[in-house]
């Protein structure tokens, strides 16, 4: 089952808010012969912030330079096509897209790829409750938590400068460097309610 896209982060009104495969290194260009081809897939197009993926680029190809793997324009077409996508995506979605535009990608690399973004904090991955892992693009993107329904599985991002407070404060009382942290609230969305109460109302 597809997930819808996750709405965009909300914040709360101030009242209530206080892989490794052969390639080429780059400036030869295995990124420029691959990744310079590739266009996003139909779901992502018109949202690729290019400054943005220009930063993204230089500091993952400095990760991939410090892990001494091999800089592979599949791996940059990959981080392409998830910079260009808005909310969440799992494997075969994002596998899905590059297919959508005729690029040979395996699965494998994906999953390398994915896993070498998550590590670097390039990638955010989540779990939301379910076995299959949801990722999102996170580097110059706002801290943000979820809500998700547990009938539909929509997910909703919201921001709430407050919470970033309790994370401050609980760094600083148990002497914890915190880096980040994950909150996920679940129940039924309205919509989902309303469809029960429509189901179960006398004709």
């Amino acid at each position: 089952m597809k997930l819808p896209q996750a709405a965009a982060p909300t914040s709360l009104p101030p009242s209530t808010n206080p892989a490794d495969e052969a390639g080429q290194r780059i400036g030869g260009s295995s990124e420029t012969s691959y990744a310079a081809k590739h266009t996003p897939s139909a779901a992502s197009q018109g949202i690729l912030n290019t400054d943005k993926l220009e930063e993204v680029k230089k500091l993952f190809t400095a990760h991939l330079e410090n892990k001494g793997l091999r800089k592979t324009g599949e791996r940059y077409a990959i981080l392409e096509e998830i910079y260009a996508r808005s909310g969440h995506f799992d494997v075969e979605q994002l596998y899905a897209g590059m297919k959508e535009r005729g690029l040979q990608v395996s699965r494998a690399t994906v999953y390398n790829t994915l896993d070498l973004l998550v590590e670097q904090g390039l990638v955010s991955k989540h779990q939301f409750g379910r076995n299959l892992a949801q990722y999102e693009k996170s580097y110059g993107y706002r801290q943000h938590d979820h809500v998700i329904c547990t009938e539909c599985h929509k997910v909703v991002e919201f921001c709430d400068p407050r919470i970033h407070g309790i994370q401050t404060m609980v760094g600083e009382l148990l002497n914890f460097h915190i880096l980040h942290h994950s909150l996920n609230l679940y129940g039924i969305c309205g919509d989902c309610r309303a469809q029960a109460a429509a189901r179960t109302s006398p004709a």
